[in-house]
């Protein structure tokens, strides 16, 4: 049996900091989106909302309120969390749903409106939080983190600073002609390496920004888009939401004993290879089948991490593909062609369907100034807080 459903339109709202309600941005796309699908507001069955947690009381009912600011059709509703994997796991919601049977039409929805600066915890103690454990008592925020793991790079495959200023400015090249990209200037490695210090080795141009924006996909079964004249639509081959296996539960290395060997009884994969991994069994392909990626680059470095993580090259080898051009468009395996997040700044809740928006231009061949000629199968990749993978696959 399939696991296939069909995405029939897509919409987002350029990226920035606009200072407005999530809401007019996640209307703003749904509407798109189903502008572009040709289907009617009144036959969409299902909204599920990518939630916000900082935006107030509608952040958290976020399936109902875009349903109310559409206005009421009965579409049944349902609303997602899981930090920067929200919209991944909204877009399960929805797939479930359409694969059970149980509804034809669903809108998908993530918006958000971000504070300035670090992504910080709420305030008040909280114990068993472990991010506000390592925020508060730790000092870890984000960018800290983000250095460790490209220092990390460093040390194991003699990555430079000059690797990871090339990440950006490939994306920024790539996000020229993206119109829902905060971010369109292009970059060169001296004006990364020129920009301040956050936390060695990173600069603030290897750091993503923090943005609102909002991103909607309309997903349907197969059978109705083909009885609605979708021809050949994109579809959602796989969704993974995997966890951490025990004992292997650091994010992403491999448990190792003292001698530096593999710890008998753990998991062979790292948390970051289970989440593409399990895309890639669901779908039954595997990563050579890949023609583009949009993955998680909220630091420079990460995006390295990622390509490895998804099996696109083997350990140690993402800057050998960086520097030969083979992630940038053109090349072997084009990596974030929207820009990635180095263009549009993060809004959480919004990120995950914002990449499959892109891969659905990329496959449908719309994607205007950025195109991946040929493109026929690509993938997503994010985590999110407390162990919530996120990859989705799609193919056409």
């Amino acid at each position: 049996m399939s696991n296939a459903v069909a995405i029939a339109g897509v919409g987002m709202h350029p990226w920035g900091k606009w200072g407005r309600s999530f809401v007019e941005y996640g209307v703003h796309a749904a509407r798109a989106a189903l502008k572009d699908s040709g289907i009617p507001w009144s036959d969409v069955d299902l909204v599920v909302g990518g939630e916000t947690v900082r935006n107030g009381y509608a952040g958290y009912v976020a399936g109902s309120t875009f349903a109310q600011a559409l206005g009421w059709n009965g579409a049944r509703i349902a609303t997602s969390y899981a930090a920067c994997a929200t919209g991944a796991q909204a877009i399960d919601t929805a797939r479930a749903r359409i694969l059970a049977g149980m509804c034809e039409v669903a809108l998908v929805v993530g918006a958000d409106t971000t504070p300035k600066g670090f992504l910080a915890p709420n305030a008040g103690e909280r114990w068993d939080d472990p991010d506000w454990l390592r925020f508060r008592l730790l000092g870890m925020t984000n960018p800290a983190y983000f250095a460790l793991y490209a220092r990390r790079r460093m040390d194991l495959y003699g990555a430079t600073a000059e690797d990871n200023a090339l990440v950006k400015v490939k994306n920024a090249r790539h996000g020229l002609r993206n119109p829902y990209a905060r971010f369109r200037k292009e970059t060169t490695v001296a004006d990364v390496l020129a920009s301040p210090v956050v936390c060695d080795p990173l600069h603030l141009l290897d750091i993503c920004a923090t943005s609102d924006g909002a991103a909607a996909v309309v997903l349907t079964s197969v059978e109705y888009a083909r009885r609605h004249g979708i021809a050949n639509p994109v579809r959602v081959e796989a969704v993974s939401t995997v966890t951490p296996t025990f004992p292997n539960t650091t994010i992403d290395m491999p448990l190792l004993s003292t001698d530096s060997t593999a710890v008998a009884g753990a998991p062979e994969l790292t948390f970051k290879e289970a989440i593409g991994q399990a895309a890639y069994e669901e779908a039954g392909i595997g990563p050579e089948d890949v023609d583009v990626a949009e993955v998680y680059d909220l630091s420079t470095a990460l995006e390295l991490d990622w390509i490895e993580d998804l099996q696109l090259c083997k350990r140690g080898e993402a800057e050998v593909l960086l520097r030969s051009g083979e992630t940038t468009i053109g090349g072997r395996i084009p990596v974030n062609p929207s820009g990635g997040l180095a263009c549009f700044g993060e809004a959480v809740p919004a990120q995950a369907i914002a990449q499959v928006c892109e891969l659905a231009w990329q496959l449908r061949g719309d994607a205007e100034g950025r195109q991946v000629e040929g493109a026929k199968v690509g993938l997503t990749a994010n985590q999110g807080l407390f162990g919530h993978g996120s990859s989705v696959l799609l193919a056409v």
